[in-house]
């Protein structure tokens, strides 16, 4: 999943990260508004999502593809 696929107040079903794995190990990500950017456990979809700005979630996976946190 790359912010492309994310757009801005008109994603607003989950979406799954393409990169899941098999046991479940996964997020879902949604923007049903143009201010924020929610991101769930996938295991717990009633449970807590978290709210990011689209600067914030931008710079996120900007840092995923550049592999900044140790993922590549």
């Amino acid at each position: 999943m790359n912010d492309r696929q994310i757009q801005q107040g008109v994603t607003a079903e989950w979406k799954k990260s393409s990169y899941s794995g098999a046991h479940g190990d996964c997020v879902e990500v949604r923007s049903p508004g143009t201010a924020a950017v929610a991101v769930r456990d996938s295991k717990d979809p009633q449970g807590p999502a978290l709210s990011f700005s689209p600067q914030a979630w931008s710079a996120f996976v900007t840092g995923i593809d550049a592999g900044a946190f140790g993922q590549r």
